[in-house]
């Protein structure tokens, strides 16, 4: 892979390959990058931050500048083009007003099993019927792990290990594990709310025969 260096724009939020980012850029830094990727039509990168910026991201292409503010504001749909790691960072990319680094994208390996994705898909259906979730998501139409996984609540972390995986096997691996722990976990809970909802309610009990 070509190493290169890019624009940043951290955030507290993964972007999976594929995937669309509505932005609202305000920060003049900001302004003055997305401006150059708008005149230039060049990417940038959206590193992964907590705490700091970490070792991989998302690098981002502009769709469509969808409002300018007279303030120079504007908001944006971007979509994210490929997961990178983040090889060097600096605070000012030469006389910028944003930082950058060099990158290095990543590979994105479309190796999944018939028999992994069904168990997968059995998984988060399950979850959703739990959730009550039916009427807002179809996981039969949902395509693969990256797409599945934001919509089904994943934490950053687990967002953040799932983009440096290279491979769709190993995606599905990790959201299959996830699911199965995740499952009894959800249900004890559901069963919890439940219990609360009945306590003070006036109940019905058949007599009991001794």
């Amino acid at each position: 892979m070509v190493k290169r260096v890019v624009p940043f724009f951290p955030l507290r939020l993964v972007a999976f390959p594929g995937e669309q980012v509505n932005l609202h850029i305000f920060e003049p830094r900001y302004k003055q990058l997305i401006q150059e990727c708008l005149d230039s039509g060049s990417t940038f990168v959206i590193p992964v931050f907590q705490n700091r910026v970490l070792d991989f991201g998302s690098e981002m292409e502009i769709v469509s500048l969808v409002k300018r503010y007279t303030t120079g504001e504007m908001d944006i749909i971007t979509r994210c083009i490929s997961a990178v790691q983040v090889l060097s960072f600096k605070d000012k990319l030469g006389d910028k007003l944003y930082a950058g680094g060099e990158v290095e994208s990543l590979e994105n390996i479309n190796d999944p099993s018939t028999e992994q994705w069904n168990e997968l898909k059995t998984l988060a259906k399950e979850l959703v019927q739990v959730l009550k979730m039916e009427d807002k998501l179809d996981v039969d139409l949902v395509t693969d792990s990256f797409e599945l996984a934001h919509k089904l609540g994943l934490s950053l972390e687990q967002e953040y290990d799932m983009l440096q995986m290279v491979r769709e096997s190993q995606r599905q691996t990790y959201m299959i594990n996830h699911l199965t722990r995740a499952l009894p976990l959800v249900k004890e809970m559901e069963r919890a709310k439940e219990r609360i909802r009945m306590n003070g309610h006036f109940q019905h009990h058949d007599p009991l025969n001794f």
